[in-house]
């Protein structure tokens, strides 16, 4: 089991990417059932200490826009996106069980999955396709013990400000 940290996406671009699925699960590909989200960071565990250093860290952040720009919907890297990320790791350095090398700083390939099997037919069912702009709401922990996803930041943000009201 991994508990993983998720950056949220506002309601529009969540809708647009399960629209997304829907016409690839028409060819019979599996899709997720989750909110569409990018997966920041992964560990066996995310104890208490982790999400309280991670809650303070996000604090004081501005949480970006991003494009999902391609079929696979992996996304358009800035320098904002990569703040975020880093600081996400920042905070859990130490504090995690097992941390996933693949959500490492510099390993790191963020992206929403469309579709889980049947690659070919998915492809065909939704190309071409329209970039997806998506405003990152929030960061969750989700837990696989506690089988539900936890708010790491609140659930309203302003894009471009810090959380206590300055300019980014």
């Amino acid at each position: 089991m991994t508990a993983l940290v998720r950056f949220r996406l506002d309601d529009a671009a969540a809708a647009e990417i399960d629209g997304l699925r829907a016409r690839a699960a028409v060819t019979g590909a599996t899709v997720p059932t989750d909110r569409p989200a990018l997966t920041a960071a992964a560990a066996v565990a995310v104890p208490a200490p982790a999400r309280d250093a991670l809650e303070d860290e996000l604090r004081v952040l501005a949480l970006p826009w991003v494009w999902l720009a391609t079929l696979g919907r992996p996304a358009v890297v800035d320098a904002e996106l990569l703040a975020v990320h880093a600081a996400v790791h920042d905070a859990l350095a130490g504090r995690v069980r097992g941390p996933v090398a693949a959500y490492l700083p510099g390993a790191w390939l963020p992206h929403c999955v469309l579709a889980v099997s049947r690659p070919a037919e998915a492809f065909a069912a939704l190309h071409p396709v329209e970039p997806v702009r998506a405003r990152i709401v929030g960061v969750e922990v989700s837990d696989p013990q506690e089988g539900a996803a936890t708010p790491a930041t609140p659930a309203t943000r302003t894009p471009g400000r810090r959380a206590r009201g300055r300019r980014v």
